[in-house]
C-alpha cells in the first residue's frame, strides 16, 4: 500500500511494489516522482525526513540541509531573512537522503526505483484540482515580485501556452536528465558531480552564497526516533532540529487527563488547543539543531516539564507568549509492503516552490527553509554558517507500548503539522476513528496568541462554544491550511493494511 497526494506518485510506488521493491524502494519511487506531480510543495531541491520500520525497529533518517558557510546573519540584506530568492537557500538533503534509504534498506536498483519519477517528467502528465490551484497561487505570487532571479522558474514552471488548470498538461526534460543522473549516480552528481557544479555556477553568477563545497559537506543523519506515550500507544517523532517534539509534548499534558467521550465535545477542543500552545511554546523556544546548540529533549519530555505545563490549561484560553507560525508547502507519504516493512516520509520545498530560484538546464527548484532561522544570535534556532534550521516537516509513526507497531502517518502544511498530528493521534487512540475518519474529521489550528483558526465543517456552535472560552475564533472556509495527511495502519494479527488519504487534497491510497 502506498498513500500520498498525488495519484501518479501512489502509482508510482505502488509499480515498484508490484516488481519486487519492498517498502523503501516504493516510498523512493514515490517521493522522486513528487517532485515532477507536485513541484507546488516539494522538488530536488528540498529536504527530508523518514521513519522507517525494518527489521523489528524503527529508523529514523534525518536529511536536512545546513546553512551555507557564507550564510551569516551580517550577510542578510537589510537585517531580514527574504521570503525568496538566493538567501533563504540553504543546502538541498533530499537526493541524498533518497540515497541514503537505499543503500541502507532498498532491494531493487536505484534507477529502476528513479524510473517512474523519470518517465513522467518526460512524457508529461496533467494537473489535478489542489495542484493546479497551488500552481496559479505561487504564479501570481512570482509576476508580482518581478525579480530577475525568478527568469528560469518561468520558463520551467509557466511557460508560453501554458496555463496551470486542472488538466492541463506540463513536462520538463531538464527535470528528466537530472533524475537521469541522480539515478545514475547513486545521487553523487547533486552534491559533487555535474549538478552541483551548476548550482555553484548559478549561484556566482546571480549573487547566490551556496557553493559546491556546501553541497559536497553535507550528510545525512541516521536518528533514534523519540516518543511519548497516550493511552496504550506511543507517538514516535524525529528529534530536533524538527518540530516533531511540539506534538509529543502537548500528548504528554494530555495523557492521563480526563478527555471527553466526544470528539466534537468542546471542552476537550479546548483542552487540545491549549495543550498544543505548551508545545509550540517549548518547540519555539529550545529547538534548535542539536550539533550545535544543546536540545534538552528529555527534560522536555519529562515528567516535571509536563506537570509545569498542566498548570496553564484552565477553563479558558492563554496566551502562550511565543511566536506566531507560518506558511509552508510540503507533501508527505505512507508506504508498506507485505513483509512487515513501513515507511512515513516527508519532503519539502517549504513556501510552495521555495525560493523561486531554479538552476537553469536542470528544473531544480531549490527550497527556502533557510526562512525559518532565528535572527537573535542568543536564540538556539540562529542562523549560522553550517548550522540547519528548525524544521516544520515531520514524519510520525504509531506503535503500541508492548513494541507492536501500527504504521506510519503524517499531516504536512508547515506549523500545521504537529497540530495535525495530535488531532490524528487523538482520533485514532482515544475517539476509535478508522484512518479515513482521522483524516476526515474537522480540524483546528493555533495561529497565535489567543487566535484559533477551526474549518468552517466543524460548526457554528463549537466555534461559539470555544469562542465563549475566550479563544479568538476564525472560522476559514477554504480548508488549504489545515494541512493534507495520509495514514497506513497494519493488523498484527492478519497482516491487513487499513489506509486513508488526505480529501483535502488529491490523495490517493494505491494497493495491490
Amino acid at each position: 500500500m502506498v498513500a500520498t497526494s498525488q495519484p501518479l506518485a501512489a502509482q508510482a510506488g505502488l509499480s515498484i511494489l508490484q516488481a519486487g521493491g519492498n517498502a523503501v524502494d516504493a516510498a523512493i519511487a514515490t517521493a522522486a516522482a513528487l517532485t515532477v506531480v507536485e513541484p507546488t510543495s516539494n522538488g530536488i531541491g528540498g529536504d527530508l525526513f523518514a521513519l522507517v520500520w525494518a527489521g523489528g525497529e524503527l529508523h529514523g533518517l534525518n536529511a536536512s540541509g545546513a546553512a551555507p558557510a557564507a550564510l551569516t546573519l551580517d550577510a542578510l540584506p537589510g537585517g531580514e531573512m527574504p521570503r525568496h530568492g538566493w538567501t533563504p537557500v540553504t543546502v538541498p538533503g533530499a537526493v541524498r537522503g533518497w540515497a541514503d534509504l537505499h543503500v541502507r534498506f532498498g532491494r531493487l536498483p536505484f534507477a529502476d526505483v528513479l524510473a517512474p519519477a523519470i518517465r513522467y517528467a518526460r512524457e508529461g502528465y496533467p494537473l489535478s484540482p489542489v495542484l493546479a490551484a497551488g500552481w496559479a497561487r505561487a504564479r501570481g505570487i512570482y509576476r508580482s515580485l518581478n525579480r530577475e532571479v525568478l527568469e528560469e522558474w518561468f520558463r520551467v514552471f509557466a511557460p508560453d501556452n501554458f496555463t496551470p488548470a486542472p488538466g492541463s498538461l506540463w513536462r520538463s526534460e531538464d527535470h528528466a536528465r537530472t533524475l537521469e543522473l541522480i539515478a545514475q549516480t547513486g545521487g553523487a552528481a547533486f552534491y559533487e558531480g555535474e549538478l552541483a557544479e551548476r548550482i555553484d555556477a548559478h549561484a556566482r553568477a546571480t549573487g547566490g552564497l551556496l557553493r559546491a563545497s556546501d553541497l559536497a559537506a553535507h550528510r545525512s543523519e541516521w536518528v533514534k526516533p523519540i516518543h511519548a506515550r497516550y493511552g496504550d500507544h506511543l507517538v514516535h517523532e524525529i528529534p530536533p532540529n524538527g518540530q516533531g517534539i511540539a506534538a509529543l509534548i502537548a500528548l504528554n499534558v494530555l495523557n492521563g487527563m480526563d478527555l471527553p467521550d466526544r470528539r466534537d465535545d468542546p471542552d476537550g477542543l479546548h483542552l487540545q488547543i491549549e495543550a498544543m500552545k505548551r508545545g509550540f511554546h517549548d518547540a519555539h523556544t529550545y529547538v534548535g539543531d542539536p550539533r550545535h546548540v544543546p536540545v534538552y529533549v528529555e527534560r522536555l519530555l519529562g515528567e516535571a516539564n509536563t506537570a509545569s505545563h498542566r498548570t496553564y490549561l484552565g477553563e479558558t484560553a492563554h496566551d502562550p507568549a511565543t511566536r506566531a507560525p507560518s506558511t509552508g508547502g510540503t507533501v508527505y507519504l505512507a508506504a508498506a509492503d507485505g513483509e512487515g516493512g513501513m515507511v512515513s516520509l516527508i519532503q519539502s520545498n517549504y513556501m510552495g516552490f521555495g525560493s523561486g530560484v531554479v538552476v537553469p538546464g536542470t528544473g531544480i527548484a531549490l527550497h527556502n527553509r533557510g526562512h525559518n532561522f532565528h535572527l537573535d544570535p542568543a536564540h538556539p534556532n540562529a542562523l549560522a554558517p553550517g548550522k540547519r534550521p528548525y524544521h516544520t516537516i515531520i514524519p510520525g509513526f504509531l506503535s503500541r507500548v508492548d513494541g507492536t507497531p501500527v504504521g506510519p502517518f503524517g499531516v504536512m502544511g508547515g506549523f500545521m503539522q504537529p497540530q495535525g498530528h495530535l488531532q490524528v493521534v487523538l482520533n485514532t487512540v482515544r475517539y476509535g476513528m478508522n484512518p479515513q475518519q482521522a483524516l476526515d474529521a474537522p480540524r483546528w489550528q493555533w495561529l497565535s496568541g489567543k487566535g484559533v483558526e477551526v474549518e468552517h465543517a466543524l460548526g457554528a456552535g463549537l466555534a461559539r462554544a470555544l469562542a465563549a472560552r475566550g479563544h479568538e475564533v476564525r472560522v476559514q472556509l477554504d480548508s488549504g491550511s489545515f494541512g493534507r495527511g495520509q495514514i497506513i495502519w497494519r493488523n498484527p494479527e492478519t497482516g491487513v493494511l487499513e489506509g486513508g488519504t488526505e480529501s483535502r487534497t488529491d490523495g490517493h491510497v494505491a494497493v495491490w
